[in-house]
């Protein structure tokens, strides 16, 4: 198959997936808007477990060094429900990929993390996997970004076959490089070419002019403090092994609505391509009470927890608890013997697609 034919390829299985995946993740989007206000944007003073969450979260900003997971440990048949009449459009495959999916992200930094921009981090890594079985993986190591995939997961979890080791051997000549990304080895793509690549498509350029100062952090802080003081309550119970846990209740419309006419005034302090929701996205977002659990031991936050169920319109029963744990940061150290690829041959769902899962 020919490199052209086998992009083709997989343009067409991300087209077909991509609705699934958009819906599938909305509510994920949300909840995890829910999370990051909730726990990091100044809880209430007067509010005992509240603080503690808060505490939690500046203690995680304090470190140098951190990993946290991501999960959904929804089972396939409540997935199916949820998705109701979308569910017709996601193969049987696509859904055990889903259930199974869980993602997980390493950094480390010269400085404490609440106080790193970009040009401090010594490392960056991600890792998208399911039954113990890595599906794709990238690390960011000094001047190179190193990635890999598993095209035969990849094309199981989709339900539609990726290049074979068959069609790998009728690439020409001129592209035989890009044979060790289809076998599933670690290849290397250099951070100038990439963010030069960016900058040619019309992406932000460097200097920082993508991410948040901190003024701008302060004055978003500021906004919805007001908000999660009036719209959130919190309650305490013992968890297990001496952890504590917290539960941050609110109804979910008003919460986001609430927050977001606050953020509207600074929309133009945001980075390039962070468009805040319109009125009408908000209006359809669910007006549901929906409950944060946060896990906390020793004074530190190891556990996330909220179902996702609860803002479909008839869950049926079913439940969708989105988890995120944190822990130590591990190895994101460079791969050896990693094969250097041209910028241009890593584009499209071959790379920014899937690294966009």
């Amino acid at each position: 198959m020919h490199k052209s034919a086998v992009r083709t390829s997989m343009a067409r299985a991300s087209a077909a997936g991509a609705p699934v995946f958009r819906r599938a993740f909305t509510g994920v989007g949300c909840a995890a808007a829910v999370l990051v206000t909730v726990a990091a944007c100044g809880t209430v003073q007067n509010l005992s477990a509240g603080q503690k969450v808060d505490n939690a979260v500046e203690r995680l900003g304090e470190q140098k060094s951190l990993s946290f997971g991501m999960r959904l440990d929804a089972d396939q048949d409540d997935l199916t429900a949820l998705m109701g009449e979308d569910s017709e459009e996601m193969p049987p495959e696509m859904a055990e990929f889903l259930t199974g999916l869980s993602v997980d992200v390493t950094v480390k930094s010269k400085k404490p993390l609440a106080d790193s921009g970009e040009k401090d981090l010594v490392g960056l890594g991600m890792k998208i996997s399911a039954d113990k079985k890595v599906f794709t993986e990238y690390r960011l190591v000094g001047d190179y970004m190193y990635y890999r995939v598993d095209m035969d997961a990849m094309g199981d979890a989709m339900g539609m076959p990726f290049p074979s080791p068959d069609d790998l051997d009728e690439l020409p000549e001129s592209e035989q490089h890009l044979k060790p990304l289809f076998e599933g080895d670690w290849v290397k793509i250099n951070t100038d070419d990439l963010e030069k690549a960016g900058e040619e498509a019309g992406g932000p350029g460097s200097g920082g002019a993508d991410e948040l100062d901190a003024k701008t952090q302060k004055k978003i802080l500021d906004a919805v403090r007001g908000v999660i003081a009036r719209e959130v309550t919190f309650k305490a119970k013992d968890g297990k092994d001496g952890a504590e846990v917290i539960t941050a209740k609110a109804n979910f419309r008003e919460l986001l609505t609430g927050v977001f006419d606050k953020l509207q005034p600074l929309e133009d302090d945001l980075p390039p391509g962070a468009e805040l929701p319109t009125a009408k996205d908000l209006k359809d977002a669910p007006n549901k009470k929906v409950a944060v659990d946060f896990t906390i031991k020793n004074g530190d936050l190891t556990r996330i927890e909220t179902d996702l169920a609860v803002l479909a319109e008839d869950p049926k029963g079913a439940k969708a608890p989105l988890v995120l744990t944190f822990g130590k940061a591990g190895d994101i150290s460079a791969p050896q013997g990693a094969s250097e690829i041209p910028v241009d041959d890593f584009g499209g769902p071959l790379g920014g697609g899937m690294l966009g899962v």
